[in-house]
C-alpha cells in the first residue's frame, strides 16, 4: 500500500510539473520579455515617423536611436546568453527609418525567443560572463529585460513629450 501511494504521489508531482511546464523559471523570465517586446513594439508602431528623429535635448538618443539601441541589445545580452559571446548588429546606427527600426525591433525580438526556445531551466543555470561578471545563462536574459524595461521608460517619456499614450497606459475594454 504504502509503494501505491508513493507511486500515486510521485506521478501527481510529476502532473503539476508538466502542467506548469518542463521549465518553470525559463518560462516565467519569457512572460516578462514578451510582456516589454510587447509594450516596445506597440510603441514603435504608435510613433508617428517625424517623431523618430525627436531628443528632448542634445546629449540624448533620439527616439529611433533608442529603440536601434534596444534592437542591438537583443543581440549583445541573448548571445551571451546562447553562446557566451554577443552577437552585433549595429542597428542603432544603420537603421534611420521607422520601417526598418520596427523591422529591425521584430527580428532581434525573435533572435531573443529563439534563444528562449532552446533554454532548458538546466542549461539556464550555467554560467557564463557579462560585462566582466560572472551570471547565469536565465541571468542574463532576466538582466536584458531589465534593460529593456529601462529603455521603456525612455519612450515612455518621449512619448508623454509628444502627447502620445504609451502602450502600457492605455485603456483595455
Amino acid at each position: 500500500m504504502r509503494c501505491f501511494a508513493l507511486t500515486m504521489m510521485t506521478l501527481a508531482g510529476c502532473a503539476v510539473l508538466l502542467a506548469q511546464g518542463a521549465n518553470p523559471l525559463v518560462d516565467s523570465s519569457k512572460g516578462s520579455f514578451e510582456r516589454v517586446k510587447s509594450v516596445v513594439l506597440r510603441s514603435a508602431e504608435k510613433v508617428p515617423e517625424q517623431d523618430y528623429s525627436f531628443r528632448p535635448v542634445p546629449e540624448v538618443r533620439t527616439f529611433g536611436e533608442i529603440l536601434g539601441h534596444i534592437a542591438d541589445a537583443q543581440y549583445l545580452f541573448c548571445g551571451i546568453a546562447a553562446t557566451g559571446k554577443p552577437e552585433h548588429k549595429n542597428v542603432e546606427k544603420t537603421a534611420t527609418t521607422k520601417a526598418a527600426l520596427t523591422a529591425a525591433l521584430q527580428e532581434a525580438f525573435a533572435y531573443c525567443e529563439s534563444v528562449y526556445g532552446k533554454l532548458t531551466d538546466a542549461g539556464a543555470a550555467q554560467e557564463t560572463s557579462l560585462f566582466g561578471r560572472k551570471m547565469t545563462r536565465l541571468g542574463v536574459m532576466d538582466f536584458n529585460i531589465a534593460h529593456n524595461f529601462e529603455h521603456y521608460g525612455n519612450l515612455v517619456t518621449y512619448m508623454r513629450m509628444k502627447h502620445i499614450v504609451p502602450p502600457s497606459s492605455e485603456k483595455r475594454h
